[in-house]
């Protein structure tokens, strides 16, 4: 696995095709802000970074491009692409109905175990020192495991592509203005999740991915302006 990749996003117990290497290595640098909108990607020095062909990472331009990542323009290249403001709270909508879905859908399956796994998860985002490396990361993993007790393949893989599509805006936000309560609003979720309340937990949820949003678009148009 490319030392550029965050571990426990992708499988690591099954071999990866030359196409495969470069989609995720060039996935984890735009999600990691390695790779900034508006950057020009060169399928020649991204081929040499990861010892391989132009070919592949070609491919890889394609598939990143269905997923909203990357643009490409023919005779022009391929470039990141890059998200206004009204692209942002779409994205939010999406996902709060998406991951509201996700939860009812996943209520028979969380079990006290369950929510004692995402308890355990919550712990780094209470981290008011900012000594977390990777306050992002951890935020979306208690997401992708609560949204992964669904069981349901297509719509999970639809909201974590939502989450890449936001991630580099949300490291941006989080370096300037680290969130401090993050910790008691999850806390607050999963306490609704004790309820077993379908109603209760959907509403809980889609509230919880909204309440983010007047914050990170302030701290956007501050720096865009």
């Amino acid at each position: 696995m490319n030392a550029h990749l965050s571990p426990g996003l992708y499988p690591i117990d099954q071999a990866i095709t030359a196409e495969d290497e470069a989609y995720r290595h060039i996935h984890a640098a735009i999600r990691l802000g390695r790779y900034v909108g508006g950057e020009r990607l060169v399928p020649e020095v991204i081929a040499t970074e990861i010892g391989t062909s132009r070919m592949p990472v070609r491919e890889a331009f394609r598939r990143l491009a269905t997923e909203g990542l990357v643009t490409i323009r023919p005779n022009r290249g391929v470039t990141v692409s890059g998200l206004n403001m009204d692209d942002m709270q779409e994205i939010f909508e999406m996902r709060a109905v998406l991951e509201g879905l996700a939860v009812r859908l996943a209520l028979p399956n969380i079990t006290p175990a369950a929510l004692k796994r995402l308890e355990a998860l919550i712990d780094p985002l209470d981290d008011r020192d900012g000594v977390q490396p990777d306050w992002t990361a951890a935020h979306r993993a208690f997401h992708e495991t609560l949204c992964g007790l669904s069981g349901r393949a297509r719509l999970i893989k639809q909201i974590a592509s939502l989450h890449s599509l936001v991630e580099p805006h949300m490291r941006l936000w989080v370096l300037a203005d680290r969130p401090t309560t993050a910790r008691v609003h999850h806390q607050e979720l999963i306490d609704a999740l004790r309820s077993a309340d379908a109603q209760r937990c959907e509403a809980a949820v889609r509230e919880h991915v909204m309440v983010t949003v007047p914050d990170v678009m302030k701290y956007l148009q501050e720096r865009d302006s």
